[in-house]
């Protein structure tokens, strides 16, 4: 298996932010039209990990990538609070430090990562881990736990550009719908007036994350630099959606 990191730059406000699907803007893209390969055949072969800022993107890709290939999503958020629920001995630990206000060690946090890893719908499917490891010392846990990933796709887009998406995105408290005021905001005036903006979506908040996310992520693609594809996120979002199916085919054909 050759592995590869896809370097994606991802410049679509709508798309990136959920507001606007893949099939508002044409034909929906299929593998089929892409590749000769059977999704389902080929799923298992599949170990990868996404990662980018708030705002750029991210969602719109895992639920591509999820429903083109079949892969098990996964995020830490989500593996966490499963394995606290199931009272693993990992997620004990979690709990133990989630209940007394501390964070979760990386070391806590890549037991449950590779508890959720070693699961039957991981090794019979394959998986897409959303947003881990976020640092390189994560990384290079998550490599000498054995973990080796086929693909990491890096989702690129200028902070000016995160930061109108952010600082613009608000929230329907009725319905949990998100608007966007420039790109997307609401028809009736009736929803916009209760319209509800979150606490950290501030131009000030939103720089101090995105200054965090830079520190972090610099250091988690020194772990692949060896390995990485560049891919033009400038185009329309199925093209860029295109372009990280096509990636992905050749990894799995190769």
């Amino acid at each position: 298996m050759v592995n590869c990191f896809i370097l994606v730059s991802l410049i679509l406000p709508q798309i990136a932010l959920g507001f606007v699907s893949l099939s508002t803007w044409g034909t929906r893209i299929s593998t089929s039209t892409l590749y000769d390969t059977n999704p389902a055949a080929s799923s298992d072969c599949l170990k990868l990990i996404i990662a980018g800022a708030p705002a750029s993107g991210k969602g719109t890709q895992c639920a591509t990538i999820k429903e083109e290939f079949g892969v098990i999503h996964l995020s830490t958020g989500d593996m966490l609070r499963a394995a606290v629920a199931a009272e693993t001995e990992v997620g004990v630990k979690a709990k133990d430090y989630m209940d007394s206000g501390k964070l979760v060690p990386d070391d806590v946090i890549i037991g449950i990562v590779t508890d959720r890893l070693e699961e039957k719908d991981c090794k019979e499917k394959g998986w897409l881990l959303d947003g881990f490891p976020r640092t390189q010392a994560q990384a290079v846990a998550l490599a000498d736990a054995g973990v080796k990933a086929d693909c990491f796709l890096f989702l690129n887009v200028p902070d000016e550009i995160l930061v109108d998406r952010v600082v613009g995105r608000r929230t329907d408290p009725d319905t949990g719908d998100i608007y966007h005021m420039t790109f997307s905001p609401p028809a009736d005036p009736a929803v916009e007036a209760r319209l509800v903006q979150r606490s950290d979506d501030t131009e000030e908040k939103v720089k101090v994350r995105l200054e965090q996310f830079h520190a972090n992520v610099e250091a988690v693609k020194g772990s692949y630099s060896e390995i990485s594809v560049d891919i033009d996120g400038t185009q329309k979002p199925g093209d860029v959606s295109k372009a990280i199916l096509t990636a992905i085919s050749e990894v799995c054909d190769k």
